[in-house]
């Protein structure tokens, strides 16, 4: 963590008083600091990420009046000097606490669990209704779902494969196959997508028993809604996702692209380890290839 950091806020904002900073290490992209138990600040990581925060935040003032769920209110931001450790954004500490797989496991099939499917689903139908005009930029930013696989098909082809073993090739190369040869799958409607819908970016309340919050749109931007649904799929499981997936309109017209896109997560966890050195990241994502 850069010390620094401290000090850059203090400059950009002279009249915050900071009397006490954490630090919040989970981020993959950001370092994260609470200041004085209320303020969330993040400070890009690389210089891939600064362009990231500007769209991201640009994209959280834009749906902010169109869903339900408590997100990041950017109140505090530093665009003008775009270098790591100089860029940043701050927003009030949303309550709650971060929806692990365990917590939600001792609720199944309860009144909790409907609550916190109900509203996951009616998150991300809020979500993907935003019209894309009403906060992208320019329009390149606009994706072909298609092209995108097909591009991560050959990144993983080309900087994994070494390291995998044969028959978790075959598995890899069948699933984007299939994929990528469905004639539906040339012309997916992108909406506006989180991006990152995994448990660390869900917050609730145990005690309540309801979601306080979403977090973390850093990874948000145009795409295939399914892949919002299959960080659901990953973080809680099979039988929360059927329920889920139930809810959600057309759901089952998206489950086999939501299946597709959970079978790549881990491989995009160890490419994000090879581009960035992040040899965590990428030992967490080859776990199950070697």
């Amino acid at each position: 963590m850069n010390p620094s950091y401290t000090q850059r806020i203090q400059d950009v904002y002279p009249h915050l008083h900071i009397q006490d900073v954490e630090i919040d290490s989970i981020g993959q992209n950001n370092d994260v600091l609470i200041v004085n138990q209320t303020l969330v600040f993040r400070f890009p990581k690389y210089a891939a990420s600064l362009k990231a925060m500007i769209r991201e935040t640009q994209l959280l003032n834009g749906i902010k009046t169109k869903v339900t769920l408590p997100i990041p209110n950017p109140m505090y931001v530093s665009f003008d000097d775009m270098q790591v450790g100089k860029m940043f954004m701050g927003y009030p500490l949303i309550e709650g606490q971060p929806l692990w797989t365990e917590d939600l496991l001792p609720h199944r099939n309860s009144n909790i669990e409907d609550r916190v499917a109900e509203q996951l689903v009616e998150f991300l139908v809020q979500l993907h209704a935003v019209e894309i005009n009403e906060w992208i930029a320019d329009d390149t930013n606009i994706v072909n779902v298609h092209e995108e696989m097909s591009e991560l098909y050959t990144q993983i082809q080309d900087q994994l494969f070494r390291y995998i073993r044969p028959d978790a090739q075959e598995e890899i190369s069948s699933n984007f196959t299939r994929f990528l040869n469905n004639p539906a799958n040339h012309d997916i409607r992108p909406t506006c997508i989180h991006g990152d819908f995994g448990t660390s970016n869900i917050l609730w309340s145990p005690e309540k028993g309801r979601i306080t919050g979403i977090i973390d749109f850093g990874g948000s931007g145009i795409g295939d809604p399914a892949y919002d649904l299959a960080g659901i799929l990953s973080g809680y499981g099979q039988e929360f996702f059927e329920k889920c997936i139930a809810m959600y309109p057309d759901g089952d017209q998206i489950a086999e692209r939501v299946h597709f896109y959970r079978s790549t997560f881990a491989l995009q966890e160890a490419l994000h380890g090879v581009i960035h050195q992040d040899a965590e990241a990428f030992e967490a994502g080859m776990r199950d290839f070697r």
